[in-house]
C-alpha cells in the first residue's frame, strides 16, 4: 500500500498549532495536543429522504427554512387549501387557507409566517390576485396583487416579498414587491415568463427558467432591489422547477419534468451538483444552499415526497489510535 507521502507528495507535518487554511485531506500531527489530525471537506452536498406529506399534492406553494417549513394550496384531484407545517421531521396539518386555490405563489421565513398569493380559485374569474397571511395558526386575508396572475413562485418574507412573472392570457412581466401592507408594481422582468422558479428576498433575489411562451428557457435574472438583470443561464433550461436560497449569490435549481438535475448558483455561473432522489415537477423549496428542503410536486401521481438538502461543514478531525 502506497504511503502518505507518495500519496500527497509530502510527509505528515509535525506543527505546534493546527493549520489556519488547511486543503481537503491534508493530514498533520500537532506537537502541543500531542495528537494526529486532518481535515475533511465535502462541499457538493447530497439530497436526504425525509418524512412524507400527510397530503400529496401538485401546484402548491411554500417557504420557510428547513426545519420550519409551510406548505399550502395546490391541487390533488381538486383545488386544495390544505395548509401542512413542518419542524425539521414531521409534517403537521393546520388551519387551512380561507380560499382554495392551486398554481399560487408563497414565502416566508418560518412555519409561523407565511404569505399566499395569486393563483387559480374555483371562482369565476379563475386567476386572483387574493393574497393570505399565516400567523402561525390561522390565514387572514390582506391585500390583494395588482395584476391577478397564476403559475408564480415567490420569494422573500411575510413582510417583504418579491413575485414576478406569470400568467394571466400571456406570459407576464410584471413585478411587485410586498410590503407587509401592500403590494406596490416596480421595474419589469427583461423576459416575461411563467412557471419559472425563484429565491432570495424583495431586494436581492433570483429567477431562473420558466417559459416564456413555447419552449423553456434557461435564462436567469438576478434583481437587487430596484432593477432585474441578466446573469448566466441555467445548465439546463426547464419549468416547473423548484427552488431555494438565502439570496441572489447561493440558489439551488433543481427537478422539472421527468428531470432529478439539481444546480447551484454561486453569484456567477450555475454548476451541476447531487440530484434530486426522485425526479418530479411543480416541487417546492426552501432554506438555504446550505440546509435546503424540497418537497411536494408530480412524477406519476401528486407526490408527498420531503428531501432535505445538506453540505457537510468543513471539520478538523482528530484521529484515534486505530
Amino acid at each position: 500500500m502506497a504511503d502518505y507521502k507518495t500519496l500527497h507528495g509530502t510527509h505528515i507535518e509535525a506543527v505546534a498549532s493546527d493549520p489556519s487554511n488547511p486543503v481537503n485531506g491534508q493530514v498533520w500531527y500537532n506537537t502541543a495536543s500531542d495528537v494526529l489530525k486532518g481535515f475533511t471537506s465535502n462541499p457538493t452536498g447530497a439530497w436526504a429522504a425525509g418524512n412524507n406529506l400527510n397530503s400529496a399534492r401538485r401546484q402548491a406553494a411554500g417557504g420557510g427554512i428547513q426545519t420550519s417549513a409551510l406548505l399550502f394550496g395546490g391541487y390533488i384531484t381538486a383545488k386544495q387549501d390544505i395548509t401542512e407545517s413542518y419542524n425539521g421531521t414531521n409534517w403537521t396539518e393546520k388551519n387551512d387557507l380561507n380560499v382554495e386555490r392551486n398554481l399560487l405563489a408563497g414565502c416566508g421565513a418560518s412555519n409561523t409566517a407565511g404569505l399566499a398569493f395569486g393563483g387559480l380559485s374555483p371562482a369565476d374569474p379563475a386567476t386572483v390576485g387574493i393574497t393570505e397571511l399565516f400567523n402561525g395558526t390561522n390565514w387572514t386575508e390582506v391585500a390583494d396583487l395588482n395584476t391577478a396572475r397564476r403559475s408564480t413562485y415567490g420569494a422573500g418574507t411575510s413582510t417583504a416579498a418579491l413575485l414576478a412573472g406569470g400568467y394571466v392570457s400571456s406570459a407576464r412581466d410584471e413585478t411587485e414587491i410586498y410590503n407587509g401592507t401592500s403590494w406596490a408594481e416596480t421595474a419589469d422582468l427583461n423576459t416575461a415568463r411563467w412557471v419559472y422558479a425563484a429565491a432570495g428576498t424583495s431586494t436581492s433575489g433570483l429567477l431562473f427558467g420558466g417559459e416564456p411562451g413555447s419552449g423553456v428557457t434557461g435564462n436567469t435574472e438576478s434583481w437587487n432591489g430596484t432593477s432585474w438583470t441578466e446573469v448566466a443561464d441555467l445548465n439546463t433550461g426547464r419549468s416547473n422547477h423548484g427552488g431555494l436560497g438565502a439570496d441572489n449569490t447561493a440558489v439551488l435549481a433543481f427537478g422539472s419534468e421527468g428531470v432529478a438535475i439539481n444546480e447551484k448558483w454561486n453569484g456567477t455561473s450555475w454548476a451541476e451538483v447531487a440530484n434530486l432522489n426522485t425526479a418530479r415537477h411543480q416541487v417546492k423549496g426552501a432554506g438555504t444552499t446550505t440546509a435546503g428542503l424540497a418537497f411536494a410536486g408530480y412524477d406519476t401521481a401528486a407526490s408527498a415526497s420531503t428531501e432535505e438538502w445538506n453540505e457537510p461543514v468543513e471539520a478538523t478531525v482528530t484521529f484515534d489510535a486505530s
